[in-house]
This record gives structure tokens, C-alpha cells and sequence, in this order.
């Protein structure tokens, strides 16, 4: 009995030590393949115009349904992204710019240029500045960033993002 009960134990904390923390952010830094790096602040986002956004049903990858997230506002990303210049010599390469988001536990995600500018993607991908009440320095996510398109939503339901990171393709 000892045996099986050490065993449980060994096998709960080595899964509770394997996961990751999510630390909130208080800030997005955008770098990379741009003129000048940009850090927002929380106060700098909420100073963006925000909009109310429907529920959005939180899937995993197989389609479950692992929650919802509601009573939401948030930024359009795109909004952010608009403030950098890119290294691009005309508008046509800007097709071969890409977008690394990483969050403060390792999670990566990845929107290419023309996803986020030419797909309805962009115009439902959103820094959420509030959620369930709560304003986006009270929220344990922060900073959350969502594509409320996406047809299973936690693949890109992104917290603690810390920082975008823009790359070229070769």
C-alpha cells in the first residue's frame, strides 16, 4: 500500500514539475526584421481604440472543448503591427514576412504577413484588454492574444505573450 501511494505521489509532482509556468506580462515587445524595435506597455494598449468581441468557444487541437472564453474586449493586433516599418524595399516582399509570437513559458506561434493583411484572420486577431470583468492588469493571461476565426481556438490562444519576434523568409 505504501509502495502504490509513494508511486501516485512520484507520478503527480513529476507532472506538476513538468509543466510550465505562465508568468503575466506587462509588456509586448515587437523586433526583428524592422526599422526600430517597439515596447508597449499595458497603459500603451489600453490606450488603443478596444472593441466588444463574442464569446469564443477554447478548443485543443482535436476540436474538444476546453472552456470559453467570455465577456471579451480587445485591440486588433494588426493595430500594433501597423506602427512598425518593416525592412522591406517595396511593398511586394512584405509577403515574405512572418511573425514569431513567444509567450513568457516557451509557447510559440506563428502568423505569416499576408494571414494577419490579407485573410479575415488579421481583422479577428486580438491582444484581449479585457475578460470575464476583469481589466488587462488584473487578468493571470495577460498578455492574451487570440484569433477568434481560428476553427480550434487554444492552438493559438496565447498567454503571457512577451515579445513578437518579425522574421523574413529566405
Amino acid at each position: 500500500m505504501k509502495k502504490t501511494f509513494l508511486f501516485i505521489a512520484l507520478i503527480i509532482s513529476c507532472t506538476t514539475w513538468a509543466q510550465k509556468l505562465i508568468k503575466p506580462t506587462d509588456s509586448l515587445i515587437i523586433s526583428g526584421e524592422i526599422k526600430k524595435t517597439m515596447i508597449f506597455s499595458l497603459a500603451d494598449i489600453d490606450k488603443l481604440i478596444s472593441v466588444n468581441i463574442k464569446d469564443i468557444p477554447i478548443t485543443n487541437h482535436l476540436g474538444e472543448a476546453k472552456g470559453t472564453a467570455k465577456n471579451l474586449k480587445g485591440v486588433l493586433l494588426k493595430n500594433l503591427i501597423d506602427q512598425a516599418e518593416f525592412n522591406a524595399g517595396n511593398p511586394k516582399l512584405l509577403s515574405e514576412f512572418y511573425f514569431v509570437f513567444h509567450a513568457s513559458d516557451g509557447y510559440k506561434v506563428i502568423f505569416s504577413w499576408n494571414e494577419i493583411y490579407n485573410t479575415q484572420t488579421g481583422n479577428n486577431l486580438y491582444i484581449i484588454t479585457e475578460k470575464e470583468g476583469k481589466k488587462m492588469k488584473e487578468m493571470d493571461e495577460r498578455i492574451l492574444v487570440l484569433s477568434s476565426t481560428d476553427l480550434k481556438t487554444g492552438r493559438r490562444y496565447i498567454k503571457g505573450v512577451e515579445k513578437i519576434i518579425v522574421e523574413r523568409a529566405d
